[in-house]
């Protein structure tokens, strides 16, 4: 049995490691507030965005892009992964890269060559350590507010790379933002562009769903041909608010399991400790009792 010195010094040591995961869980919250305030004032602007594009690319001729065009013979995937640059945040990390094997596996025995673009050093690691080929890799802006440059220069090397035929199709993997408490690991095609769909409606409204048109100097297709790449950099750089966002959540809700946990470890410990306290006591006056009764003998 334990001596009640070893639970003391584990009582303490649980003591310090509540103050530690409080402390964590008090900085993810301060991060995920503005994280989440750059990635709900970006949806707007993505949204639109897709919205103006798809309006165009109702109106532009045929083949007015490559980047539209999906190449015949898929022999080269390109991954861009997500994930963060520290641990401690649960099974953030750990669903993000199974979501990558789990495509990986899907196309697995068709002679198709992955390779990765990574941001945070999770994934960079994973990468290693299966000895994936990682063109481009970006540590240490995941935990920061992510700037659109972050986004647009790795963007501008999957569009080239894309028109180059170094990769015949290029998916993003991130985890979308869903509530605090959920972060949905997702899987989404960045090139060859996927058609725009059309705005969704209520079915019940009677309305259906449309893209507007809009007036458009120069025309529909040169501004076309301008805003296809773009596209592609707000997609990244969507994906990338989204993770990061995601990540704090993580990492907030895992803090306050482990402080929740902790204090059921010190009430369990306390417990302990004033059994083997009484223990301890009642032996002691066993002895004396039995000394006195010695004496009387």
């Amino acid at each position: 049995m334990a001596t009640l010195k070893d639970i003391k010094s584990k009582i303490s040591a649980v003591k310090k490691t509540k103050q530690i995961t409080k402390a964590m869980n008090m900085v993810a919250a301060s991060k995920l507030r503005s994280s989440q305030a750059n990635m709900e004032g970006f949806r707007p602007y993505a949204r639109k965005f897709a919205e103006v594009l798809g309006s165009l690319a109702e109106r532009a001729v045929e083949g007015v892009s490559p980047l539209l065009v999906p190449k015949p013979d898929v022999k080269t995937i390109h991954l861009v992964l997500c994930t963060s640059d520290r641990g401690l945040c649960g099974g953030f990390n750990t669903n993000l890269i199974e979501k990558a094997e789990a495509f990986m596996r899907e196309k697995a025995g068709t002679g198709i060559e992955f390779s990765f673009t990574v941001f945070g050093r999770k994934g960079r690691n994973w990468c290693r350590k299966v000895k994936a080929p990682v063109v481009s890799e970006h540590i240490g802006i995941m935990g920061t507010a992510v700037k659109f440059n972050e986004a647009a220069t790795p963007g501008r090397k999957l569009v080239q790379g894309f028109l180059d035929g170094a990769f015949d199709e290029v998916y993003v993997i991130y985890a979308e933002f869903l509530t605090m408490a959920k972060q949905l690991p997702v899987l989404k095609k960045l090139l060859p562009i996927p058609p725009i769909e059309k705005a969704e409606t209520d079915p019940g409204s009677g309305e259906h769903g449309y893209l507007p048109e809009h007036i458009c100097e120069p025309s529909a297709t040169e501004l076309l041909g301008e805003m296809l790449p773009r596209n592609v950099f707000v997609q990244l750089y969507s994906a990338l608010l989204e993770t990061s966002a995601s990540e704090h959540a993580a990492r907030m809700l895992a803090m306050n399991n482990a402080t929740k946990a902790c204090n059921d470890m010190m009430a369990n410990l306390t417990l302990v400790y004033n059994k083997a306290r009484q223990a301890a006591i009642t032996a002691e006056l066993m002895d004396i009792v039995g000394g006195a009764e010695a004496l009387k003998g």
